[in-house]
């Protein structure tokens, strides 16, 4: 089988498992409900419990699963390939640090005043605000750093000061509040309606709009930066479209879902394995849909259980193991 054929061959597994993994997203839960159920839900007006179920709990779940793997997965190739880094991931330019600072923020003003403020949209304005906040800044610093090295140690110290004021702020917030801070951390898909899944949407087909225009900078990144550059790359601004892209994709996902960590690190690894090619024409489109697979597996995992277990847990224990693998394989 030539080198064509095999890919073919195997996006057509990855997208037959990602079908499988949406309707087993769909069926399982806190209630089971069969596969005749969900088809009649899509095709008739029934109201019933299960149609209200399937429409308004479950299909906005299982896209937003989709998406949220796919943005991340796309934005840690991304960041693997800018920074020539194995390890690193969508957060790793501070973004989620900046995200996690605007909630905590919110909920600091709402210690103050007495009152609560922990609002879905009000959090989710706030988390983008943050992550705004950050992007502009780690774009701002990418037009005076030549070096990729220094734009990536400069972004991890900002996370690190982003992390450093929410946990001043986490000391001075009360127990209540506190408590629905770490909620929110542990990443969750069920609180995404179809509005807001229809932004998120834009926010993560934008960004990786932007992705698939700097095919040619990635592969070109592979080989370095001065390599880049002689192949007529202009490097300063693929890296801040590289940046924005991230930014809308990671900052994106962490906003309506919170953190959800490792999956960013360990998909583009996955996609690599089963490409066998370093190509990002081959990579972005196999980790997108291996990244929303694993999100779905994940989120399958998670509601197995009496009570469900947060997604951010069930994907470092799933992702954790393959980072392991990739350090110890490059022994």
């Amino acid at each position: 089988m030539n080198k064509a054929a095999s890919n073919i061959v195997i996006f057509s597994l990855l997208t037959i498992a990602l079908l499988i993994t949406s309707a087993a997203d769909v069926i399982f839960g806190s209630v089971n409900i069969g596969l005749d159920s969900i088809i009649d839900s899509l095709t008739s007006a029934n109201n019933g419990i299960e149609h209200e179920i399937i429409m308004n709990i479950r299909l906005p779940k299982m896209l937003t699963a989709i998406l949220s793997g796919a943005g991340l997965g796309v934005a840690g190739l991304m960041m693997q390939t800018m920074f020539r880094n194995p390890l690193a991931g969508p957060y790793i330019l501070g973004i989620s640090s900046g995200a996690t600072l605007g909630v905590s923020i919110v909920i600091m003003l709402g210690t103050f005043l007495g009152i609560s403020m922990f609002n879905h949209w009000l959090t989710i304005g706030a988390a983008v605000a943050g992550a705004l906040i950050i992007l502009l800044l780690v774009l701002a610093v990418s037009k005076y750093v030549k070096s990729n090295v220094s734009l990536l140690i400069i972004g991890m110290m900002i996370g690190n000061i982003a992390t450093s004021v929410v946990g001043i702020i986490q000391n001075y917030s009360n127990p209540d509040a506190l408590k629905l801070f770490i909620l929110w951390t542990y990443g969750s898909l069920d609180s995404v309606n179809w509005h807001e899944l229809y932004i998120l949407a834009c926010v993560i087909s934008l960004g990786l709009m932007i992705a698939i225009f700097e095919l040619k900078s990635l592969n070109a990144m592979l080989l370095g930066e001065m390599y880049a550059g002689s192949m007529g790359v202009n490097i300063k601004r693929s890296r801040i479209a590289i940046i924005l892209s991230t930014g809308l994709l990671a900052g994106g996902v962490t906003a309506f879902v919170g953190p959800i960590a490792f999956v960013g690190v360990a998909v583009p690894h996955i996609a690599r394995g089963f490409m066998k090619s370093a190509n990002h024409r081959l990579l972005i489109p196999a980790t997108a849909l291996i990244g929303s697979t694993l999100v779905l597996c994940c989120d399958i995992i998670s509601h197995l259980f009496t009570h469900s277990i947060p997604i951010s847990t069930i994907s470092a224990l799933v992702g954790a193991p393959i980072i392991i693998y990739i350090l110890l394989k490059g022994e």
